[in-house]
């Protein structure tokens, strides 16, 4: 089986290099200039695991206008508000015998690849996996060879030859990988622990272990579980997990998992991107809106991370600068007016 990762940020990078140092076939597709340059003018993407031992491995790496389209897989991993964009610069190599994969955080990404494959060629998933890119052509994996795991789901929920051969890879490749039958519940799953983790991580801007002993943690936490899980109700989603498991693996993800780790969002929101809160806590505001339920603390959350998202963007000093001219010009125009 041949890969291709679209969208070869941190993750994309790690499932590519995974399954490559396993043996398999893979070509990576970016759409970021400076990635490609570097990768190019290093011969490959340096490579270390929670910091240390920071090594060289030589990778194909492409523009999508570049690519020939030769693998069967294509392992989707970008932005949610990325995807689209990508998707059109790649469609000119896409054929129906082609499947995507995809376990990029979020919803709305489903929708988006529909347009280009089947739904009986769809793949979804979810990765318990963390993953830092810290700057063009260097990645950091974190946590030991063979931490994290993978779900994955057919979009049609009946699991083919090629996706029981996709799981063996992964398999292979140490990422841990379950197949399970239930694509919503899967795919929802990660977004209610995102919604918790990386919404909360990143409004106080702490590590996953810094998160985990806050004494308010299980209280939020368990609110925010709370409301999505009557959301999924509602919407008719079955969770593979209850309300407690759900809240154990909050527990023990930050605790052992990746104590260490800032999650994605914070990534992003530390390095000037937008990031993905609307199709996290906001996609579950709105899908809860739309069965006459309102998941208020998860919108409030959106709204807190928008304007955290301005203030980190917000130019203070010119602000500062501004009134004070303002303040001078009115005490210019009064003094005018009194002579």
């Amino acid at each position: 089986m041949k890969y291709a990762v679209l969208g070869s940020g941190a993750m994309g990078l790690r499932f590519g290099v995974l399954l490559q140092e396993a043996g398999f076939e893979v070509d990576f597709v970016d759409t970021w200039d400076k990635q490609l340059s570097t990768i190019r003018s290093q011969h490959g993407v340096y490579v270390s695991r929670d910091g240390q031992n920071k090594h060289l491995v030589p990778i194909n790496v492409y523009s999508p206008e570049e690519y020939d389209g030769r693998a069967d897989i294509q392992i989707v991993f970008t932005k949610q508000y990325m995807l689209a964009e990508l998707l059109d610069r790649c469609a000119h190599f896409f054929n129906d015998k082609h499947y995507a994969l995809t376990c990029m955080n979020g919803m709305g990404h489903i929708e988006k690849l529909n347009q280009y494959f089947a739904p009986e060629h769809v793949i979804g998933g979810t990765a318990m996996i963390g993953t830092v890119l810290n700057k063009a052509g260097d990645v950091d994996f974190i946590g030991q060879k063979g931490a994290g795991s993978v779900n994955f789901a057919n979009q049609t929920e009946q699991p083919d030859d090629v996706t029981q051969e996709v799981v063996a890879d992964f398999k292979v490749a140490g990422m841990n990988p379950t197949l399970t039958t239930n694509f919503n519940g899967t795919l929802m799953a990660k977004v209610v622990f995102n919604s918790v983790v990386n919404t909360l991580c990143t409004m106080f801007k702490v590590r996953m272990g810094e998160f985990i002993q806050a004494p308010t943690t299980r209280a939020l936490s368990i609110q925010l579980i709370d409301e999505a899980y009557d959301v999924c109700e509602r919407a008719g989603i079955k969770l593979l997990t209850s309300r407690q498991e759900e809240w154990q693996q909050v527990v023990t993800v930050s605790q052992t998992g990746n104590p260490l780790h800032f999650p994605s969002m914070y990534q992003d929101l530390s390095n000037g991107r937008e990031t993905e809160v609307d199709y996290i806590n906001g996609y579950i505001y709105d899908l809860g809106k739309k069965y006459n339920y309102e998941a208020s603390t998860h919108n409030f959350l959106r709204h807190l991370v928008h304007l955290t998202e301005f203030t980190d963007k917000f130019d203070v000093n010119g602000f500062i600068n501004q009134v004070l001219e303002d303040d001078k010009a009115s005490e210019q125009k009064v003094a005018a007016v009194s002579q």
